[in-house]
């Protein structure tokens, strides 16, 4: 049911109230947001806003009154939880437009009484523009990105792409330039939470396809957002600068991209302005490309089913902050590829791994460090509390000891360095202010007050003594007159009538009346007088308003502390990221010493020499299993006999014996050495590795109409016209989802053009042994296969890798290990030895020798209904053709076995 705005479209008898005609005039301005209208110390949702909120989060549905003559519908959440709701609401992809009163109830009141409180939207809470600590996740990075196209291309290969992609919580705002060929790579590598991009880009067909296969929420937004001929004003309004010389040389794409995304901040938070880092150009070539194909199959950040926990980066985490957690998941989706800048890392891990005493008391002091870049976002952008001040002084102590603790009288990496000098320039002066103006557990609300500490401010000293001891201020007063007049039955009291007062007995009174300037009558009973005193009234009217000043004063105080904390932005974030460069560098030591793990020596060559490597994963799963120990294995793709170009490896051995991990481990440790960590091997020498490939596993994609055979045909053909001699490439078991010789076929075709067309480095595992003869024939191609025993029938995998090729595949005491019944796999070994023993095809050598090598220029292929020349037709050949195996019963299919085989003999 949608409202209908127009308040004369009611029936006679189903006018509008002018309550429910706010409501539909702010709802009707937000059409695509679900509106939280504020009705006192509740949300509510109306209409259809209701209908899906009261689904999405499991709340009853109510009614309230009628619209048009039909009942309202309406639900609602209470403000004190609503972080909660929002937290379920944004994670199903909604927008929640927040609506609150702006004006006081008694405002309302003095224009009539049927008068509505003014209220409107005062943000839009989008995925994206997420901020409040409790709907963040520590370790990870929020961001929101922006895609724009420069005009002029009319498909997705066509036209130079625009990314921008900030993170609210922290002020990280960065830029780049990208292509068709690395779009999809890009995006897979930020992970942003919302993206935007103009509306008339996301109707082409190639956009919206690329766009559903990641979880991204989408927010199309007018094509104005990107506007590059006002781009670069924009940028330097909202900086305050007159010219963005000073950031840096951006490109026409990377300026409207950033416009956009400043812009859709500007809508959502309709005129604060969060406190972003100046942006920051990204180098298009800077960073190892992994498309997203590669990065779900290698499990990188996340499992196959979407989980943390089983990824590689859960497997190396040992961070204690969650910026260091942050920092250290950008740096795994992106690494380096300059050899110098991947040294600088590893120099930082290799002097705390020297420094243990020095990390441990460094983790220590961390743990204890607050969020302050998170603390600082929410200050500026005026949704922060007491609590993130807190946090910002908490953090800024930390900062000065852990310079401290640092301190040392060798010569330190340049990275740690860099930190430190970071840490060094901060306001430790104000995170002192901080510590001693805020009290040691201060409320999550600054309305709450009491989050002052005593002694900071007098006069709140004084207010609060009166508001919490007025009792006992009174009693004081008392006591100071009673000795003063030398009354000792003196008393001051209170009523509704007088207030507070002063009482004497009318026989001792004179000692008051006598000082009539000073002591005011007010009243004369029976046996007493009653006076009051300029003072008293003042302490009355003091202890009256005293709890009011007290929060004026703790507010003027927040907003004092809070202007000098934005003020020294810049500062605190700066030490904020030297906090969590430390943190990344002291948690991968960590991980070094207890794992094992040696340092990487990473240059400009083709080298690709691994010796003992190990799966980072599997190893701790092990471990955590029972104290097996992982099998570890030598890899060699560099160039060998005075070749520049790095070698193929083709892998064959049965399934569980290991082929997948190897091929992972080696992707793996690649990544963790460019990524700047040590690596699970004895030693590792990797010339850069610019683009990564996986083709690992098997899924189908049946939301786009694929099947198993035809993602692993995808995803196998962007890495044959993608990779380069500088590439890294594993492929599992090409062509195994079609026929047999179509795969072995495909398989075929694939290792002579990443040997002659890419020539990469790669490893290739499959189980058509026919392939093995290729090595004869392709000199950078080696054979390996993983060592199996069999011992009373029952195949031991030992795991380890070594030269040759498997001799079988034994599939079926695989198949026994998975529990097949007994009875199935004594058919199936019968069936076996028939089928070896009948074999009559061509052995490899012979196969070979009748195909050509591969070719660069492409040969016209066959028709399939071209006939051989030769003379009468095979009868053999026409009684297979004659079958229609979708249309045969088992033992029809069991009786035309019989009758090929005997047409065969």
């Amino acid at each position: 049911m949608s409202p209908d705005p127009r308040p004369d479209a009611a029936a006679p008898d189903a006018r509008v109230t002018p309550m429910m005609a706010q409501y539909i005039e702010i709802k009707a301005a937000n059409p695509d947001s679900l509106l939280f209208y504020r009705m006192g110390d509740f949300y509510e949702l109306f209409f259809e806003d209701a209908e899906v909120a009261s689904r999405a989060l499991g709340i009853t549905l109510t009614k309230r009154g009628k619209h048009l003559g039909e009942d309202i519908p309406m639900c609602g959440v209470p403000v004190h939880a609503a972080d909660d709701y929002l937290q379920k609401l944004i994670a199903l992809g909604h927008r929640v437009a927040v609506c609150e009163q702006t004006e006081d109830p008694a405002e309302a009141r003095k224009r009539g009484s049927k008068s509505v409180v003014r209220r409107d939207v005062i943000r839009l809470v989008t995925p994206g523009t997420l901020t409040e600590e409790r709907l963040l996740q520590a370790g990870s990075n929020n961001f929101l990105a922006a895609v724009t196209r420069l005009r002029g291309g009319s498909s997705l290969g066509d036209g130079v792409f625009g990314l921008a992609w900030i993170d609210m919580s922290t002020g990280a705002f960065h830029v780049a330039e990208t292509d068709a060929g690395r779009l999809a790579a890009d995006l897979a590598q930020i992970d942003p939470r919302e993206t935007i991009l103009p509306d008339s880009l996301l109707q082409e067909s190639a956009i919206r396809q690329l766009f559903d296969s990641f979880s991204t929420a989408l927010s199309p937004v007018p094509r104005a957002f990107f506007d590059g001929s006002t781009a670069a004003d924009r940028l330097a309004s909202y900086f305050g600068v007159s010219t963005l010389d000073g950031f840096g040389s951006f490109s026409r794409a990377e300026l409207a991209a950033a416009a956009g995304i400043l812009a859709y901040i500007e809508k959502t938070q309709l005129g604060e302005r969060p406190p972003l880092d100046p942006p920051s150009r990204e180098a298009a070539r800077g960073t190892m490309l992994i498309d997203p194909a590669t990065r779900a199959n290698l499990e990188l950040t996340r499992t196959l089913s979407g989980e943390r926990q089983g990824s590689l980066l859960a497997a190396i985490d040992r961070t204690v902050t969650g910026a260091g957690a942050r920092l250290l998941a950008s740096r795994l989706a992106g690494p380096l590829t300059d050899p110098q800048a991947i040294a600088r890392r590893h120099d930082a891990v290799g002097f705390f791994l020297d420094e243990e005493m020095m990390r441990e008391r460094l983790r220590g002091e961390l743990k204890a460090a607050p969020d302050i870049a998170r603390a600082l976002a929410r200050i500026a952008l005026q949704r922060g509390g007491p609590r993130d001040l807190l946090a910002v002084a908490q953090g800024l102590q930390a900062a000065r000891r852990i310079l401290d603790l640092t301190e040392t009288g060798r010569d330190i990496p340049a990275e740690i360095a860099a930190a430190r000098a970071s840490l060094a320039a901060a306001p430790h002066e104000l995170g002192t202010e901080l510590a001693q103006a805020l009290a040691a557990e201060p409320p999550l609300l600054k309305r709450d007050g009491g989050f002052v500490a005593g002694g900071y401010n007098a006069d709140l000293d004084e207010l609060r003594l009166l508001r919490d001891e007025s009792r006992r201020v009174i009693a004081r007063l008392q006591a100071d007159y009673a000795e003063e007049l030398g009354l000792r039955s003196l008393k001051i009291k209170h009523n509704n009538v007088l207030g507070w007062f002063i009482e004497a007995p009318g026989a001792q009174a004179e000692k008051l009346t006598a000082d009539p300037a000073r002591f005011i009558h007010r009243q004369t009973m029976a046996g007493a007088m009653r006076f009051t005193t300029t003072a008293l009234a003042d302490l009355e009217s003091k202890i009256a308003s005293a709890g009011e000043r007290a929060l004026a004063i703790e507010l003027e105080i927040f907003e004092t502390l809070a202007r000098a904390v934005v003020e020294a932005g810049e500062a605190i974030k700066a030490a904020a990221r030297g906090l969590a460069v430390l943190d990344v560098s002291a948690a991968l030591a960590r991980l070094a010493q207890d794992d094992g793990y040696t340092r990487p020596h990473v240059d400009d060559s083709r080298a690709f020499r691994i010796e003992a490597g190990r799966h980072p994963v599997v190893e701790q799963a092990l471990r955590r299993a029972g104290g097996e120990s992982f099998v570890a294995n030598d890899a060699d793709l560099g160039p060998q006999g005075g070749s520049d170009t790095g070698r193929i490896w083709l892998i064959t051995g049965p399934n569980m014996a290991g082929k997948s991990t190897f091929l992972r481990q080696n992707a793996l440790i690649a990544v963790l050495a460019q990524t700047g960590s040590y690596v699970p091997a004895a030693h590792a020498h990797i010339g850069v590795v610019d683009r990564l490939f996986s083709r690992v596993g098997a899924a189908d994609d049946l939301a786009r109409g694929r099947s198993t055979f035809m993602v692993e045909m995808v995803e196998t053909a962007a890495i044959l016209n993608q990779a380069g001699d500088r590439s890294l490439v594993i492929l599992d078991e090409i062509g195994r989802g079609t026929a047999t010789f179509d795969g072995l076929s495909i398989a075929w075709a694939a290792i002579e053009h990443l040997h002659e067309v890419n020539r990469s480095r790669a490893l290739f595992a499959t189980h058509y042994h026919e392939l093995t003869a290729l090595a004869q024939r392709l000199e950078r191609l080696s054979n390996a296969t993983v060592s199996v025993k069999e011992w009373n029938g029952e195949v031991v995998f030992l795991h380890e890798i070594v030269p040759g090729a498997a001799d079988r595949s034994y599939g079926i005491q695989v198949a026994k290990l998975a529990g097949l019944p007994a009875v199935v796999v004594e058919r199936a070994r019968a069936v076996l030895s028939q089928l070896e023993e009948k074999d009559r095809r061509a052995p490899a050598e012979t196969l070979i020798d009748d195909l050509p090598l591969f070719a660069a220029a492409p040969q016209p292929a066959r028709h399939p209904t071209d006939a051989p020349a030769t003379g009468a037709a095979d009868p053999l050949a026409e009684a297979l053709d004659a079958l229609d195996p979708d249309d045969m019963t088992p033992r029809a299919a069991l009786n035309a076995l019989y009758a090929l085989k005997k047409l065969r003999s």
